[in-house]
């Protein structure tokens, strides 16, 4: 096995469900999104984009949420307060570029890798972060919240914050990775 930094960020990483009230700085981000930036990416098409939510706009996102629920039919049960449970959200587009070389499904591939290789980079900028969807992530109040142009979706949202003291250590299941490679 590999005893290499990359390596044990990659099999240390965990999500952070619940981080304080402390966030990165626009400053602080910049850096961390310019080297997510260099995941794989045929074409060199950059179909992705990234939204900073903080502070009223964390409450506009759940007032959406809360409109969104009634035309989809999901539960209202404390939507308008989820996205407060962290001090900053990234929201994470896929900005597909019209390419006769690239499907759409690559491009929403790259932007995942922004996404999860960002959220390494947090950590080891000393910050927690969780990757987050739901149902309403799609709904029409959110697309519109966010600005989404016709060629864009709206793949999620990284809940940023510190990371408390009383942090225990994240549990992942091991796999069989012989399970899960396979040769033809």
């Amino acid at each position: 096995m590999s005893s290499s930094a990359v390596f044990h960020a990659v099999n240390g990483r965990r999500s952070y469900s619940r981080v304080t009230s402390l966030a990165p700085t626009r400053a602080e981000l910049l850096p961390l999104v310019a080297a997510a930036a260099r995941v794989a990416d045929h074409g060199a098409l950059r179909p992705w984009r990234l939204l900073e939510l903080r502070g009223a706009t964390r409450e506009r996102l759940g007032a959406a949420f809360v409109a969104a629920s009634a035309c989809e039919g999901v539960e209202a049960l404390n939507l308008a307060g989820k996205p407060l449970r962290a001090p900053l959200l990234l929201a994470v587009i896929a900005s597909r570029r019209v390419s006769f070389k690239v499907a759409d499904w690559e491009q929403d591939a790259v932007a995942a890798g922004v996404a999860h290789v960002l959220t390494l980079l947090l950590e080891d900028a000393g910050w927690g972060a969780m990757w987050r969807t739901g149902p309403l992530v799609r709904s029409a109040a959110v697309r519109e919240l966010h600005g989404l142009g016709d060629e864009e979706e709206l793949l999620g949202w990284l809940y940023v914050g510190g990371i408390p003291a009383d942090c225990k250590p994240g549990v992942r299941l091991s796999i069989d990775p012989g399970e899960f490679l396979g040769v033809l």
